[in-house]
């Protein structure tokens, strides 16, 4: 009886581990076609200013021999990379688009740990996000936060701010020189995004709305309307809002924004209203508040 009783145990245990496996992967799946859509509209933006317009269909397929890539930098750098450009179907043409841009980003000092050229040709979910994640982080995170002044409240919780991909996990794995210029680059895009919550937590706590992350504080929909009545209270009322549930809030911040305030689209309200938002995704849709609207600090400035 003892033994079929410890049999029943590990096979109880070995269960629960496999349902918690599942989760975990359903998670990432989640979470992985969250970033897509968000950083394919995200791209989208960009590459309708080329001369032709270029627009991506499937971020994972289209970005593999290097094109998209050269487009995006050259529009968000000013840059021209597209005369370097080999149109081919061959993979050995391919890895040296990718390996062009990758040059042309770590000149520049754009984290790029534990990515490749070959990851990129052979569509890695995970290494394509990370690649554009960080893109994002240099090219418009930093940049628009670089003129924010930086006086971090004691309401920040930034302990789980996401800093990259989770193909960064070979980190141990890279040389000396690399691991401490990796380290730099993480802290300068912690301090950007740190610069950004502080800015969105200026605008939201004068309504009552307390915002201490990047993650489940948008959840409700309240700090997306917090943030669009700062810039036009004639725009939001919070009242209404709270009898609302949270998807409705999340649709009607999402329409607001994008019919009077020009903001983009790049969330959907069932992105958002779940127990773990995608930290990366509402960070690139809230930045666009600052690009947009950058002449509000220095009005408070002058307040």
């Amino acid at each position: 009886m003892a033994g079929r009783g410890w049999a029943d145990w590990f096979e109880r245990e070995e269960f629960i581990g496999q349902i918690s496996d599942m989760r975990v992967q359903n998670l990432q799946v989640e979470r992985e076609v969250v970033q897509k859509r968000t950083f394919t509209r995200w791209i989208n933006l960009h590459l309708e200013k080329c001369e032709p317009p270029i627009e991506v269909e499937d971020l994972f397929q289209d970005i593999q021999d290097g094109h998209v890539l050269m487009a995006l930098l050259e529009e968000l750098s000013g840059c021209k990379l597209l005369h370097g450009f080999k149109k081919s179907s061959h993979r050995i043409f391919r890895l040296n688009n990718i390996a062009k841009v990758l040059s042309f980003l770590e000149e520049r000092n754009v984290k790029l740990v534990s990515i490749d050229a070959a990851d990129v040709a052979d569509g890695n979910a995970s290494i394509i996000l990370g690649l554009i994640w960080n893109i994002i982080l240099f090219f418009q995170i930093k940049e628009l936060t670089g003129n924010i002044r930086s006086q971090f409240p004691s309401s920040c919780s930034l302990s789980s701010i996401p800093t990259g991909s989770d193909s960064d996990t070979s980190f141990c794995n890279t040389a000396p020189d690399e691991r401490r210029s990796a380290s730099a680059a993480t802290r300068e895009h912690n301090k950007a995004i740190k610069k950004l919550l502080q800015w969105v937590q200026k605008r939201t706590r004068r309504f009552g709305v307390a915002v201490q992350d990047f993650g489940k504080s948008w959840a409700s929909g309240l700090a997306f309307l917090a943030v669009i009545k700062s810039i036009d209270p004639s725009l939001v009322d919070l009242r209404k809002a709270l009898l609302r549930t949270p998807r409705e809030n999340l649709e009607e911040a999402f329409r607001t924004a994008h019919y009077s305030l020009g903001i983009p689209r790049l969330l959907e309200p069932e992105d958002v209203s779940v127990n773990g938002p995608d930290e990366q995704s509402i960070i690139t849709y809230v930045s666009q508040f600052l690009e947009h609207f950058p002449g509000l600090e220095e009005v408070e400035l002058l307040l």
